[in-house]
Protein backbone atom coordinates (compact mmCIF):
# COMPACT_ATOMS: atom_id res chain seq x y z
CA UNK A 1 0.00 0.00 0.00
CA UNK A 2 1.14 3.67 -1.04
CA UNK A 3 2.74 4.90 2.26
CA UNK A 4 1.17 8.39 2.34
CA UNK A 5 -2.59 6.73 1.83
CA UNK A 6 -1.90 4.35 4.58
CA UNK A 7 -0.90 6.80 7.12
CA UNK A 8 -3.86 8.81 6.09
CA UNK A 9 -6.29 6.19 6.46
CA UNK A 10 -4.93 4.33 9.79
CA UNK A 11 -4.28 7.91 11.22
CA UNK A 12 -7.32 9.75 10.13
CA UNK A 13 -5.01 12.60 8.75
CA UNK A 14 -5.58 15.43 5.80
CA UNK A 15 -3.22 15.45 3.85
CA UNK A 16 -1.61 18.39 4.98
CA UNK A 17 -0.84 16.70 8.26
CA UNK A 18 0.60 13.70 7.28
CA UNK A 19 2.96 15.63 5.02
CA UNK A 20 3.76 16.93 8.13
CA UNK A 21 5.03 14.05 9.43
CA UNK A 22 7.31 13.36 6.63
CA UNK A 23 8.46 16.98 6.78
CA UNK A 24 9.55 16.08 10.38
CA UNK A 25 11.70 13.07 9.77
CA UNK A 26 8.86 11.29 11.98
CA UNK A 27 7.99 8.26 9.73
CA UNK A 28 10.32 5.04 9.91
CA UNK A 29 10.56 1.66 7.95
CA UNK A 30 12.71 -1.01 9.34
CA UNK A 31 14.14 1.68 12.24
CA UNK A 32 15.31 3.87 8.58
CA UNK A 33 13.84 7.66 8.15
CA UNK A 34 11.83 7.43 5.44
CA UNK A 35 10.81 10.57 3.01
CA UNK A 36 8.81 9.15 -0.25
CA UNK A 37 5.31 9.35 0.56
CA UNK A 38 4.64 6.73 -2.58
CA UNK A 39 6.82 3.99 -1.10
CA UNK A 40 4.50 0.45 -1.57
CA UNK A 41 4.81 -1.25 2.09
CA UNK A 42 3.05 -3.93 4.03
CA UNK A 43 3.99 -5.15 7.30
CA UNK A 44 4.45 -8.11 6.45
CA UNK A 45 7.71 -6.75 5.34
CA UNK A 46 8.17 -4.12 6.77
CA UNK A 47 8.33 -2.24 10.41
CA UNK A 48 5.74 0.43 9.73
CA UNK A 49 6.15 3.38 12.08
CA UNK A 50 5.17 6.90 12.40
CA UNK A 51 5.72 8.81 15.17
CA UNK A 52 5.25 6.23 18.43
CA UNK A 53 2.29 4.84 16.05
CA UNK A 54 2.96 1.32 14.48
CA UNK A 55 0.84 0.65 10.99
CA UNK A 56 -0.61 -2.40 9.66
CA UNK A 57 -1.99 -3.06 6.00
CA UNK A 58 -3.97 -6.06 4.93
CA UNK A 59 -3.43 -6.88 1.95
CA UNK A 60 -3.75 -10.34 0.41
CA UNK A 61 -1.81 -12.15 -2.16
CA UNK A 62 -3.13 -15.30 -3.81
CA UNK A 63 -0.98 -17.87 -5.99
CA UNK A 64 -3.50 -19.64 -8.16
CA UNK A 65 -3.19 -22.61 -10.66
CA UNK A 66 -5.14 -21.44 -13.47
CA UNK A 67 -7.50 -23.81 -15.76
CA UNK A 68 -7.55 -23.61 -19.09
CA UNK A 69 -11.33 -22.30 -20.02
CA UNK A 70 -11.04 -19.33 -17.42
CA UNK A 71 -10.79 -16.07 -18.20
CA UNK A 72 -8.23 -13.55 -16.85
CA UNK A 73 -10.31 -10.59 -16.27
CA UNK A 74 -12.70 -9.33 -13.71
CA UNK A 75 -15.79 -9.56 -15.42
CA UNK A 76 -16.62 -11.47 -18.55
CA UNK A 77 -20.69 -12.39 -19.77
CA UNK A 78 -19.77 -15.66 -21.35
CA UNK A 79 -17.15 -17.05 -19.61
CA UNK A 80 -16.10 -17.61 -15.65
CA UNK A 81 -13.47 -15.40 -14.40
CA UNK A 82 -10.03 -16.07 -11.88
CA UNK A 83 -12.07 -13.85 -9.77
CA UNK A 84 -14.94 -15.81 -9.54
CA UNK A 85 -12.88 -19.05 -8.51
CA UNK A 86 -11.73 -17.03 -5.11
CA UNK A 87 -14.70 -17.41 -1.84
CA UNK A 88 -16.02 -14.78 -0.83
CA UNK A 89 -14.12 -14.53 2.22
CA UNK A 90 -10.58 -13.73 0.44
CA UNK A 91 -12.28 -11.27 -2.13
CA UNK A 92 -11.28 -8.17 -1.89
CA UNK A 93 -13.18 -5.00 -4.21
CA UNK A 94 -9.69 -4.21 -5.70
CA UNK A 95 -8.68 -7.80 -5.84
CA UNK A 96 -7.07 -8.47 -9.63
CA UNK A 97 -4.69 -10.55 -11.71
CA UNK A 98 -1.05 -9.93 -12.21
CA UNK A 99 -0.67 -9.82 -15.79
CA UNK A 100 -3.14 -12.02 -18.20
CA UNK A 101 -3.30 -15.66 -19.16
CA UNK A 102 -4.76 -16.73 -22.51
CA UNK A 103 -8.11 -19.06 -21.73
CA UNK A 104 -6.74 -21.98 -22.76
CA UNK A 105 -3.41 -21.35 -20.85
CA UNK A 106 -2.92 -22.59 -17.54
CA UNK A 107 -1.00 -22.65 -14.64
CA UNK A 108 0.43 -20.07 -12.20
CA UNK A 109 -1.47 -16.30 -11.86
CA UNK A 110 -0.78 -13.97 -8.85
CA UNK A 111 -3.82 -12.24 -7.70
CA UNK A 112 -3.53 -9.26 -5.11
CA UNK A 113 -5.10 -6.36 -3.86
CA UNK A 114 -1.53 -4.21 -3.96
CA UNK A 115 -2.06 -2.65 -6.97
CA UNK A 116 1.57 -1.34 -6.79
CA UNK A 117 3.19 -4.18 -6.95
CA UNK A 118 1.56 -5.89 -9.83
CA UNK A 119 2.52 -2.51 -11.46
CA UNK A 120 6.27 -3.36 -10.73
CA UNK A 121 5.86 -6.74 -11.40
CA UNK A 122 4.85 -6.04 -15.27
CA UNK A 123 7.16 -3.23 -15.74
CA UNK A 124 9.58 -4.03 -18.77
CA UNK A 125 12.34 -3.02 -17.50
CA UNK A 126 12.44 -4.99 -14.42
CA UNK A 127 12.73 -7.86 -16.95
CA UNK A 128 10.81 -10.23 -14.82
CA UNK A 129 11.24 -13.50 -16.29
CA UNK A 130 8.32 -16.12 -17.08
CA UNK A 131 8.90 -19.95 -17.75
CA UNK A 132 6.16 -21.73 -19.49
CA UNK A 133 5.53 -25.71 -19.99
CA UNK A 134 4.91 -26.12 -23.78
CA UNK A 135 3.56 -29.01 -25.77
CA UNK A 136 3.48 -28.56 -29.78
CA UNK A 137 2.30 -30.95 -32.39
CA UNK A 138 5.71 -31.05 -33.91
CA UNK A 139 9.07 -32.05 -33.45
CA UNK A 140 11.61 -29.55 -31.79
CA UNK A 141 15.37 -29.03 -32.61
CA UNK A 142 18.38 -27.34 -31.92
CA UNK A 143 17.74 -25.12 -35.06
CA UNK A 144 14.47 -23.78 -33.13
CA UNK A 145 16.65 -23.35 -29.82
CA UNK A 146 19.29 -20.89 -31.64
CA UNK A 147 16.21 -19.42 -33.10
CA UNK A 148 14.83 -18.50 -30.00
CA UNK A 149 17.55 -17.54 -28.55
CA UNK A 150 18.68 -15.38 -30.99
CA UNK A 151 15.04 -13.58 -30.85
CA UNK A 152 12.21 -15.06 -33.09
CA UNK A 153 10.90 -12.73 -35.75
CA UNK A 154 6.99 -12.65 -36.64
CA UNK A 155 5.50 -11.53 -39.46
CA UNK A 156 5.17 -8.31 -40.35
CA UNK A 157 9.04 -7.91 -38.74
CA UNK A 158 8.48 -7.69 -35.17
CA UNK A 159 11.05 -9.28 -32.88
CA UNK A 160 11.11 -10.73 -29.75
CA UNK A 161 14.01 -10.40 -27.09
CA UNK A 162 16.28 -13.59 -26.69
CA UNK A 163 14.10 -16.45 -25.50
CA UNK A 164 15.67 -19.67 -23.38
CA UNK A 165 13.81 -22.93 -25.03
CA UNK A 166 14.81 -26.35 -23.01
CA UNK A 167 13.38 -29.13 -25.47
CA UNK A 168 12.44 -31.79 -22.84
CA UNK A 169 11.31 -34.41 -25.35
CA UNK A 170 10.50 -34.46 -29.09
CA UNK A 171 8.87 -36.53 -31.45
CA UNK A 172 8.07 -36.46 -35.74
CA UNK A 173 4.20 -35.43 -33.59
CA UNK A 174 4.84 -34.22 -30.56
CA UNK A 175 7.14 -32.08 -28.57
CA UNK A 176 7.56 -31.35 -24.89
CA UNK A 177 9.90 -27.97 -24.05
CA UNK A 178 9.96 -25.13 -21.11
CA UNK A 179 10.58 -21.89 -22.36
CA UNK A 180 11.52 -18.50 -20.91
CA UNK A 181 10.70 -14.98 -21.83
CA UNK A 182 10.84 -11.25 -20.30
CA UNK A 183 8.35 -9.53 -22.12
CA UNK A 184 4.44 -10.11 -22.86
CA UNK A 185 3.48 -10.05 -26.26
CA UNK A 186 0.02 -10.45 -27.07
CA UNK A 187 -0.25 -14.47 -27.55
CA UNK A 188 3.48 -14.04 -27.94
CA UNK A 189 4.09 -17.71 -26.86
CA UNK A 190 1.70 -19.28 -29.54
CA UNK A 191 3.17 -16.99 -32.38
CA UNK A 192 6.49 -17.61 -31.16
CA UNK A 193 6.12 -21.55 -32.10
CA UNK A 194 3.83 -21.08 -35.05
CA UNK A 195 6.92 -18.84 -36.72
CA UNK A 196 8.77 -22.53 -36.25
CA UNK A 197 5.93 -24.30 -38.17
CA UNK A 198 4.42 -25.91 -34.94
CA UNK A 199 1.17 -25.48 -33.04
CA UNK A 200 0.81 -25.24 -29.97
CA UNK A 201 -1.32 -27.54 -27.92
CA UNK A 202 -0.97 -27.11 -24.45
CA UNK A 203 0.37 -24.12 -22.35
CA UNK A 204 1.17 -23.97 -18.37
CA UNK A 205 3.09 -21.00 -17.21
CA UNK A 206 5.10 -22.86 -14.10
CA UNK A 207 7.32 -19.77 -12.89
CA UNK A 208 6.87 -15.93 -12.84
CA UNK A 209 9.71 -14.28 -11.57
CA UNK A 210 10.51 -15.48 -8.05
CA UNK A 211 7.41 -17.39 -7.77
CA UNK A 212 6.71 -21.20 -9.08
CA UNK A 213 3.72 -22.61 -9.56
CA UNK A 214 2.94 -24.73 -6.21
CA UNK A 215 2.69 -28.41 -7.63
CA UNK A 216 0.15 -29.50 -4.73
CA UNK A 217 -2.51 -27.59 -6.22
CA UNK A 218 -5.45 -28.52 -7.99
CA UNK A 219 -6.50 -27.10 -11.35
CA UNK A 220 -8.49 -24.08 -10.31
CA UNK A 221 -6.73 -23.60 -6.98
CA UNK A 222 -5.40 -21.02 -4.89
CA UNK A 223 -3.72 -20.29 -1.28
CA UNK A 224 -2.45 -17.61 0.07
CA UNK A 225 1.30 -16.92 -0.26
CA UNK A 226 3.62 -18.26 2.30
CA UNK A 227 5.91 -15.64 3.98
CA UNK A 228 9.45 -16.59 2.43
CA UNK A 229 7.33 -16.29 -0.76
CA UNK A 230 6.56 -12.68 -0.35
CA UNK A 231 9.65 -12.01 1.03
CA UNK A 232 10.93 -13.17 -2.10
CA UNK A 233 8.55 -10.22 -3.68
CA UNK A 234 10.22 -7.63 -1.70
CA UNK A 235 12.56 -6.02 -3.92
CA UNK A 236 9.46 -5.14 -6.36
CA UNK A 237 7.80 -3.34 -3.21
CA UNK A 238 9.33 0.51 -4.44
Amino acid sequence: MRLDKLIEQELLTSRKEMKQYFARKQVRIDGQVEMNASRNVDSLLHHIQVGSDCLYTDHVYLLMNKPAGVVTALKDEKHTTVTQLVASVDQRETLYPVGRLDRDTEGLLLLTDNGQLGYELLLPEKKVEKTYEVWVNGKLSEADRLAFQAGIMFHGGEICKPAKLAILDASDKMSHCLLSIQEGKFHQVKKMFLSRNVKVTRLRRIRMGPLSLDSQLLRGGYRQLSYPELMKLKPYFK
